[in-house]
């Protein structure tokens, strides 16, 4: 049973509360009325910043759930931020520039005894369906420099209907969150998929960029030929199979996800990622997602000493492959033994790249 709006926002804020909040982060599940939990959380803590996003599942202390509200609070003792809103989503590469040093000079104005590039990061929290995140990862990762970049898409529960995110209030559509954090913590960024590259290989042939969708694959119907490829009838192709068989394009040697979204009436192929005409995709088979989840903490735990928390981008193709495999459980206390908060994505942001079936984050240690 859901909780009420009034329940699940005390709830979350006697969980995230502390002295001196800097910000709250704030992943919220499309099944609540957004305007009306904003309202009360500022209600209730009307002194603090509050941004974030509608999810299609969320990550919370007791690991994945879906129709929660889940978040964390940055303490000013220990982080210093600065936000900058991208609103309309038409702007171009070169915008990218003028925005990071906007957003970097107000961040070393506002903090400047605390900013030290070496110690910040870059959070980007996108619209999901608004197909701009390759453009605007593309322009703030290469503007940012040395400062690292992660993110990830807003999601509605696999409606792709309305996703939106928000700040300060206020509810937005097709734009984006960057958020600049300098902190004294010990932290690492993080970028993982499981899934290894088969010798099946295919090239798109005719494609919409704009949309991100594939009308032909080697000269045929995009999914009858998808289907062909993977074993299976153009009428079988469902999320689950997405999930399974995913696309990966090889890009600075190494294999990127390219999810596939859904298959449309007309039997297009709808992507979660940019694609184009021209492109060599392949095959990918999953590998054991549990056992590489558990390998990713493992190697951040050795570098970072023990992990304190870890904010959590993680696509929603990855939930809907653990659910039918059974894996949920299992991933879920992982989640939870590694104190991770955050969402289930329609995209993650990692560096220069917008990928998919992705996990990504920011892992934080003792300062």
């Amino acid at each position: 049973m859901k909780a009420s709006t009034e329940d699940a926002v005390e709830e979350l804020l006697a969980a995230i509360a502390q002295d001196r909040m800097e910000m709250v982060l704030l992943f919220c599940s499309p099944t609540y009325d957004l305007p009306a939990v904003l309202a009360e959380i500022g209600r209730r803590a009307p002194e603090v910043r509050v941004l974030g996003c509608t999810t299609a599942g969320e990550i919370t202390p007791a690991g994945y759930r879906q129709g929660t509200i889940t978040g964390m609070s940055l303490s000013a003792e220990h982080f210093a931020t600065s936000v900058l809103l991208i609103e309309p989503m038409s702007f171009e590469i070169a915008d990218g520039a003028a925005l990071a040093k906007t957003l970097l000079a107000e961040h070393e104005a506002r903090h400047q005894h605390r900013f030290d590039p070496s110690r910040s990061f870059a959070l980007l929290i996108n619209d999901g369906l608004s197909m701009h995140e390759e453009i605007i990862v593309s322009a703030l990762g290469d503007a940012l420099g040395e400062i690292p970049l992660v993110g990830g898409s807003a999601g509605d529960n696999l409606a792709f209907r309305e996703t939106a995110i928000f700040l300060d209030g206020k509810v937005l559509s097709s734009a984006s969150l960057l958020v600049l954090v300098s902190t004294d913590l010990a932290f690492r960024v993080f970028e993982r998929q499981h899934f290894q590259a088969l010798d099946q290989k295919m090239v798109v042939t005719r494609a919409d960029p704009a949309r991100r969708v594939v009308m032909e694959i080697n000269a045929e119907p995009a999914a009858e030929e998808y289907a062909r490829m993977i074993g299976l009838n153009p009428d079988e192709l469902t999320p689950l199979v997405f999930a399974s068989h995913p696309l990966v394009v090889k890009a600075g040697g190494r294999h990127y996800v390219r999810a596939i979204q859904r298959v449309d009436g007309d039997g297009c192929l709808h992507f979660f990622c940019a694609i184009d005409e021209g492109i060599i995709l392949s095959v990918a088979k999953s590998g054991d997602l549990v056992a590489n989840l558990a390998s990713l903490f493992d190697e951040l735990r050795a570098e970072l000493g023990s992990i304190d928390a870890v904010i959590g981008f993680d696509c929603v193709l990855r939930y809907v492959e653990m659910e039918q495999r059974q894996m949920l459980t299992e991933a879920s206390k992982i989640m939870a033994q590694n104190n991770v908060v955050g969402f289930n994505t329609y995209g993650e942001q990692f560096g220069m790249m917008h990928v998919s079936q992705t996990f990504t984050g920011i892992a934080f240690g003792p300062g």
